[in-house]
């Protein structure tokens, strides 16, 4: 299965307790993706919590798709990973490793894509971008 590695790396002005608590919270991820609109189903571990993600897509403007992606969510004391696995045949890792810097947080937000097909995989990994990018202003507009 063809992937795509993505890496951004972005400093916010709260400490890293602070970015970790508001990671491991399902909730916390409606807007941050600006692509996801609700959150559903949580199911919360001893090791883990497992939930289900709305990702809404408009196309042309008009119609509107509403994807249900499966998430598992981890929290260690340095960074909050986990899977997201899409019924389009899109699957994801990710982690934010957080370290106190500067009076804040350096924070790398690492995402692998994974898709099935090579064209799937470059309009995956565009999208995944985007909110990547998307993510670091918001995260920083939020806490910082």
């Amino acid at each position: 299965m063809p992937k795509v590695t993505l890496r951004n790396t972005f400093h916010v002005r709260n400490t890293p307790e602070a970015l970790r608590a508001h990671l491991s919270q399902p909730q916390s991820y409606v807007g941050l993706s600006p692509l996801v609109v609700a959150v559903k189903d949580v199911e919360q571990g001893e090791t883990q919590t497992r939930y289900t993600s709305v990702e809404r897509f408009r196309f042309l403007g008009v119609v509107k798709y509403d994807n249900m992606i499966k998430v598992t969510l981890r929290s260690t004391p340095r960074t909050v990973e986990g899977e997201v696995n899409s019924p389009g045949g899109v699957r994801l890792e990710y982690r934010f490793t957080l370290s106190e810097k500067d009076g804040g947080t350096e924070v790398e937000d690492l995402l692998v894509v994974h898709a099935w097909t090579r064209p799937l995989l470059g309009y995956a990994a565009k999208k995944a971008r985007q909110v990547q990018l998307a993510r670091a202003g918001i995260l920083a507009s939020r806490l910082g």
